[in-house]
This record gives structure tokens, sequence and C-alpha cells, in this order.
């Protein structure tokens, strides 16, 4: 039973090429300070969250991220890497505790912004443009600790002071910037379910709701001080990046169909409804009453169409069918429940190494169509889309870079992209995760999202994947 929301591409995965996309589309590779940097312990970086974070038993499956992939001092030949394979943009994110080791605002770490400028220059010499993320979830641990990080309204000024100093330190070269990514993930795995920094889940009804809140707070201030201080200068442009699972029906009963729309409220709804519609989903309202928090008219001014662009970070889609709770956490409070298997048994897709994570290309198109149609067709970038293969301590070095599983991912969610602008959806990027095996968070190093693999055991070398290699192929109009 495929056949709910027609789920099945038109155009075979074999058959995208480069010349379905625009001359000036950006393709490129996305990474995050902490996955992939390193370098704890130099150019004065204060700790963050996951630092700690990472240092308290049981939390994460391997190791940290002090040294990760080392990006830190290999930027260069990272840099290469992107050149040779023939991406014209990379994204990555800064680390404020490099900036601001304590967070404040008041002291410039003036070798946080030496090392970031000479990365950013590097990208431009090779004429690959910076996508500069200003948070990926590695907040300052001075801030959750003397503030208790999201929670406090306080953090929005701290939040602003940082923006503008990166601004002003890299906006001459920088003209794409993302405030925050995937602020839900900081919410509920930060301040719910406690698997990610700073790892709280005592208050699940309000605390990631008040992580939520003052997250868009801080973005649309920190877009608010963009705009008023460099944007005219700088000509840059500034989003913010949610992630969202396409939520299709298990079925045609009403009660289905109901469930799948508030699964997507509780996703992008949750960030992009109180920026382009004034408030948070009625959904979300009903469910949640006085635990979500309320925006004061000034706050909602701030917020209006405070983005140039939508970063729409997806992996996967889920089946969704209704399902009765009185539970206040995250996922039981939308009433739904998530479903791999169609009814008549049929997965919805090939499995990737994480259990979450199932390869469903038609569902990148619906989510694009999605976005267009309810939120008056924004300009969008596909900030991250990509999957993991298990981090094997067996496979031969040949065999783990024979991803054809990554491959035929690349190629089905490419034609996703290219049937969503052919259907009048503004995509203007897409950035495959990730350039690099690196520290994947909870799991540590035992998943591989690369493009290029790391070997964690011969001094952290480089070696393209076939899938990078196809990417190269795909640039050149090969395939």
């Amino acid at each position: 039973m495929k056949g709910l929301g027609d789920g099945d591409s038109s155009t075979g995965p074999g058959e995208v090429t480069r010349n379905d996309f625009p001359e000036d589309f950006f393709f490129g590779v996305a990474t995050s300070a902490y996955q992939v940097e390193g370098g704890r312990a130099e150019g004065r970086r204060g700790d963050n969250i996951w630092d700690v974070f990472s240092e308290t038993e049981g939390t994460i499956v391997i190791a940290n991220g002090d040294i990760a992939v080392d990006q830190y001092h290999r930027y260069k030949e990272d840099v290469d890497l992107i050149s040779k394979l023939g991406f014209n943009a990379y994204r990555f994110s800064l680390s404020w505790s490099r900036i601001f080791p304590d967070g404040l605002g008041t002291k410039v770490n003036e070798d946080g912004i030496s090392y970031y400028n000479n990365l950013i220059n590097a990208l431009l010499d090779k004429g690959i443009q910076p996508f500069v993320t200003l948070y990926h979830w590695d907040l300052p641990y001075n801030l959750q600790t003397s503030i208790e990080g999201w929670l406090t309204k306080k953090i929005v000024e701290y939040f602003s002071i940082y923006a503008e100093t990166c601004f002003e330190s890299f906006g001459d070269r920088v003209k794409h910037w993302v405030t925050i990514n995937e602020p839900l993930q900081t919410a509920v795995n930060g301040y719910d379910i406690g698997i990610f920094a700073p790892g709280r889940k005592d208050n699940p009804s309000t605390e990631p709701y008040l992580a939520a809140h003052h997250q868009l707070l801080a973005h649309a201030s920190a877009v608010d001080v963009y705009r008023k201080k460099f944007k005219a200068k700088q000509g840059g442009e500034i989003g913010l990046v949610v992630d969202c699972e396409w939520a299709e029906p298990f079925s045609d009963r009403i009660e289905d169909k109901s469930a799948a729309e508030r699964r997507i409220d509780f996703q992008l709804g949750w960030f992009l409804d109180p920026i382009f519609f004034g408030d948070y989903p009625k959904t979300m309202r009903a469910r949640l009453g006085s635990n979500l928090p309320q925006f004061s008219d000034r706050e909602k001014e701030l917020l209006h169409r405070s983005l140039d662009f939508v970063g729409l970070n997806h992996y996967t889609s889920r089946l969704i069918a209704h399902m009765p709770s009185t539970s206040d956490q995250f996922y039981q409070v939308q009433e739904i429940e998530g479903i791999v298997n169609w009814p008549g048994g049929e997965a919805i897709g090939p499995r990737a190494a994480s259990d979450w994570l199932y390869v469903v290309p038609w569902g990148l198109r619906k989510v694009l169509n999605y976005i267009a149609k309810k939120y008056e067709n924004p300009m969008i970038y596909v900030t991250e889309n990509g999957m993991d293969d298990e981090d094997s301590k067996v496979s031969a070095l040949e065999q783990a870079l024979d991803d054809k599983m990554r491959v035929d991912y690349f190629k089905g969610y490419l034609a996703s992209v290219a049937q969503a602008i052919s259907d009048g959806v503004d995509v203007r990027g897409y950035f495959a995760w990730s350039l690099l095996d690196n520290f994947e968070w909870a799991q540590g190093y035992t998943k591989r999202f690369g493009l290029v693999y790391v070997d964690y055991k011969n001094g952290l070398s480089r070696h393209p994947k076939a899938s990078a290699l196809w990417f190269s192929k795909f640039f050149k109009g090969a395939q």
C-alpha cells in the first residue's frame, strides 16, 4: 500500500543530473565545530557544554570531541578536499567559546577570530562560499552554570553580542549566515530527554519550550542586529535552520491525517509559525496550554519575517498514526505514533545504520513543497541531508570506501530536490552531511556519515568514499 500521497518518485534515482539544477545553485558539504574541530585546549578556547557532558559517565557511546577529526589543524587539507571534489560551498559552525571563552562577550579571543579568518580565507581562495552557522549546540559552559543556558532570557543578550562580533569580524567575506541549527534538538534532547548536553530531563513539561522560546528570540535578535548594522554594507543573507522528518499519514482515516499534520506542526511550525504568523501553532497551544510561553507584542514584531531563507535539515520520513496519550513528554503529548512499515507490512524504505534513519527520498520533495505552500514560498537551502554506516572494526579500507547505499541515497534525494524545484519551490542550495566521518553526538564515533572516510586508527587520514567521487562525476555531468 505504497500509494498514500503518491510516495514514489517519478524520476528514477539514477537519472538526476547537474542540469536539473539552476546554474547558480550551491552544492556544498556541511560540518559543525564540535564534531570536527578539536583543539579543545588550544587557542584559548573555553569549555562548552558538550566538553563537560562528554565527561559524564554513561552519556556518550565512545570518547569526546577534544580532538574530533582535528580540523583545527587540518583545515587547509579539508578545504583542498572540498575543492578537489568540486563542491562550491561549505557550511560550518563557529565555536562560541572559541570567540568568547566565557560566553559573556566582555573580551574577544583574538586567537579564535584568527582561526576562523584563516578558514574563511582558505575557502574563498578556492572559490568556495562559506555558509556560517553561529550556534550548533555547543553553548559556552559558563553560560550554563551561571544563567542555566537557554532557560533564561538573559541569554538572548549574550547571543546578540556574540553574533554582532561575528558579523563585524567575518561579514566582509561571509555572505550566508545561519543563526541557530536545529533549535528543536537542543530543546528536546537537551532539556526533555536529556541525551544531549546539558542533559536535563527533570521538567519535560516546561523546560524544552522555554529553551525553544529563548532560541527563537535569540535568533530574531541576531537578525535584527544584522539587518540594522551590517546588511546594507555587507550585502549578505541570514536565516534559521530547522529540522523536519516528513510525516505521511498511515491511513486515510481523518485521525491519522490530523496526527501527521500535528507532527509537522511540532517540528516546523514550532519555529516557523512565530516568524511567519506571529505565534506557535494552534495544535501546540491546544496540547501544551500555559506550558507554552507567550510572546509580547514587541517580541512578535522582532520575530516577524526574521529570516531571509529557511535552512532545512532532512534525513528521513515516517508514517504517522494517531495514538492517544496522557504524558507531557514531547513526543507523547503530540498523540502520534511513528511507524516504519506500510499497512501491508512493507518497510517505508531501507534502514541506514541509525535506527531512526530510513531511506525515503520522496519525503524530501514533500517537505519542501509543504514549506513553500504554507510559508509563501521562501528561499530554501537544504542545509543537511545524508545517511550513516556503522563504524566497522573489521572492514578493510576498500570495503569502507565502497558506500553504494550512500550513493543511491544521494541520487534519490537529489532527484527529490530537483523535482521540488520543478514544482516551483525556491530551493537555492543543497548540503550533504557530512564532509567527514566525525563525532556523532551521543553516538560518539560509532556512526559514519562522511563522504570522506576518516581513519581513526591511522592519524585521522582522509580517504574519499565512492559517494564523494560520485559527486565529482555528477558536477562534471557524468554518471
